[in-house]
C-alpha cells in the first residue's frame, strides 16, 4: 500500500462509499419493491420519457445486458410500457410506474443526502460536489 498515490487512494475510497451507499439503498428500497439500480433507471425515464432504450443503457448504471433483462421485468411488472418505431425502442413510464417512483422519490433522496447531512456542513457539501463534478467531466476527456 506504500506505493499507493492519494488519487488511488481517494478512488478506492469512492469505490467503498459507493458500494455500502448501494447495499444500503437496495436494502431501503425493499420497502418500495425496487433496487437501486431500478430506481435509477425508473428516474432517468421519467426525465427523458419517452426514451430510447439505447440512450437509457447509457445513462443507467447497469450494463446493456442488464438493462435489457431489467425493462423486460419492468414491464411485465406494469412499470413500464415499451413502442417500437421501426428499429427503435422507446421507453415510458405507466401510471404504476410513476406511482411508484413518486412513493419512494423522496424517502430515497433523504436517505441518500443523510450520508452527507450527518458528517458535512452545506459548505462542504457544495466543495465536495464541485471537486467531484470537476474529476468527473474530466474523465470524460
Amino acid at each position: 500500500m506504500k506505493n499507493n498515490t492519494l488519487g488511488s487512494l481517494i478512488w478506492l475510497r469512492m469505490m467503498r462509499f459507493t458500494h455500502q451507499s448501494i447495499l444500503l439503498s437496495n436494502e431501503f428500497l425493499k420497502e418500495y419493491g425496487l433496487t437501486t439500480a431500478q430506481f435509477d433507471v425508473l428516474l432517468q425515464i421519467q426525465i427523458a420519457q419517452p426514451i430510447m432504450q439505447s440512450e437509457l443503457a447509457k445513462k443507467a448504471t447497469v450494463t446493456e445486458g442488464g438493462i435489457s433483462r431489467m425493462l423486460t421485468r419492468l414491464e411485465q411488472e406494469n412499470m413500464i410500457t415499451r413502442t417500437k418505431q421501426w428499429k427503435t425502442n422507446y421507453i415510458a413510464l405507466t401510471e404504476k410506474g410513476q406511482q411508484l417512483l413518486d412513493n419512494a422519490f423522496d424517502a430515497q433522496i433523504q436517505f441518500q443526502s443523510a450520508f452527507f447531512d450527518d458528517v458535512l456542513s452545506r459548505d462542504e457539501q457544495k466543495q465536495l460536489y464541485a471537486l467531484i463534478s470537476r474529476v468527473e467531466k474530466n474523465s470524460r476527456n
